[in-house]
């Protein structure tokens, strides 16, 4: 008899997740199966479950930010061992082959497979995925405190560190929740000068607490006002979903600003151009990373002791995890735990 696996499974669109037993996958030429010990719950699970990314087939099992050990190797895969802690985020793998591919970004892959979205994902006991979709782990980090820096984690990571802000410069993070609260402890981390902008004041210890130098409350003050009488920030994270209010930061950015967006607006963000004219300003979204950006994520967070905040819950409540991420309640991050 074939090992068998739990999943949670979305029959179809819109459904919540219904636990099934299925075989374990057996990889083939390039894949791996990795046993997961822990999987993230990101509100980008959300395209999965309503049908709405390009792609997605159902049934689906969703989940993109998995941290767990490689189970078994298929034909070809180099590199690799059995056993060795690894991690799967947002990234499939690359076709190798497409426009993108052929420039060297890989994350910008035509026809990548997203785990959880496109393809299964870790919302399982076993994940298949292609062998160049892993990340290896440190020993040092938790698998539940580094699934969500599969995602979370190298997507404020890896935004911060390919602008051209330096250490000392001002960097603002636009919200401080499940991006926010990583973004703002990268920024502190490598050095910048952090100012956290989040509505109310409810979180400003929080934010102080973790690295950030200045905290501005968005519903007392305007925050282009307030970071143009810091200097102007030489770098923005937006990783909120109200344009109005990632517009709202424009006004502060410094010569040669950049505002880099991480948070997908609901609205469209409003860009005076007289704002960005003057200081060679600029406005750029940016993608998570690929496998080997979500190395360098793990990697630097257990040398700096970046820690995503996080609540847990066991696979079979899959859906109370998600209902509380999707209703803003988690605080910040919610990660399945498999047994």
């Amino acid at each position: 008899m074939s090992e068998t696996m739990r999943a949670m499974v979305v029959k179809a669109k819109s459904q919540e997740f219904t636990l099934e037993e299925r075989p374990v996958p057996t990889p083939g030429p390039g894949e791996a199966v990795v046993k997961v010990a822990a999987c993230g719950v990101c509100h980008s699970d959300m395209f999965a479950r309503e049908g709405v990314y390009p792609g997605v087939s159902f049934p689906v099992v969703p989940g993109h930010e998995v941290a767990g050990s490689v189970h078994s190797l298929g034909e070809g895969v180099q590199g690799w061992r059995e056993g060795q802690r690894v991690g799967v985020g947002w990234y499939g793998g690359a076709c190798g082959w497409c426009r993108p591919c052929r420039m060297g970004a890989l994350i910008a892959c035509e026809n990548t497979q997203i785990p959880g979205v496109q393809r299964d994902g870790g919302y399982a006991d076993y994940v298949l995925v292609p062998a160049a979709a892993m990340a290896a782990m440190p020993e040092e980090l938790a698998p539940e405190l580094a699934a969500p820096l599969m995602c979370a984690g190298v997507t404020t990571y890896n935004g911060l560190r390919r602008t051209g802000a330096r250490p000392g410069d001002l960097v603002a993070v636009l919200g401080v929740g499940g991006l926010g609260h990583l973004g703002v402890q990268y920024a502190a981390k490598m050095g910048f000068r952090v100012a956290a902008i989040a509505r109310g004041t409810e979180k400003a210890d929080l934010a102080l607490g973790l690295g950030a130098h200045t905290y501005i409350d968005s519903t007392a003050t305007d925050p282009g006002e307030e970071l143009a009488k810091l200097g102007g920030a030489r770098v923005v994270l937006s990783t909120v979903t109200n344009g109005e209010a990632v517009a709202s930061t424009i006004p502060g950015l410094g010569v040669d600003g950049e505002l880099v967006v991480v948070g997908a607006a609901e609205q469209p963000i409003p860009v005076p151009a007289a704002a960005l004219i003057p200081i060679n300003g600029s406005v750029a979204g940016h993608a998570s990373g690929t496998a080997a950006d979500s190395e360098d994520t793990l990697n630097f967070s257990a040398l700096t002791g970046v820690e995503a905040q996080i609540e847990t819950m066991p696979l079979e409540q899959a859906n109370e995890a998600y209902a509380r991420m999707m209703a803003g309640d988690a605080r910040f991050r919610m990660v399945l735990t498999v047994n």
